[in-house]
């Protein structure tokens, strides 16, 4: 079963996100609500995946993406933000993001994007 650490700062959306993934028999191993608790967990928890909205306290998304990447080049992020702009998805991908879903999204988008970057068989 794949892992994967969710971090974002709004509850419900923590809980959207999760119940899909669960449908896509991945285990959550981690949530977090600021960048800081997404770099722990992934520290902690080296998951398959990291789902990360981009607009949190203390540390952005983005800084915790650049974080993460400098640990391991290897991180597989996908970034769920309500910032959609082409400027902000550039700057993630360009820091190591692998693909960029906008909320709010349909269930189907965030799958997609999800079996695109990591190999759920």
């Amino acid at each position: 079963m794949k892992t994967v650490v969710i971090v974002d700062d709004a509850e419900f959306m923590r809980k959207v996100v999760g119940k899909i993934l669960k449908e896509l028999q991945m285990e959550i191993v981690g949530e977090g609500e600021t960048g800081d608790e997404g770099i722990a967990l992934y520290k902690s928890h080296h998951p398959d995946l990291i789902t990360m909205d981009l607009t949190m306290p203390n540390k952005s998304g983005l800084e915790a993406i650049e974080e993460i990447m400098k640990f391991d080049p290897k991180a597989k992020i996908l970034v769920v933000s309500s910032i959609g702009s082409d400027l902000i998805i550039m700057q993630a991908m360009d820091l190591g993001a692998k693909d960029f879903v906008v909320k709010p999204f349909k269930k189907e988008q965030l799958c997609k994007a999800v079996q695109n970057i990591i190999d759920l068989n």
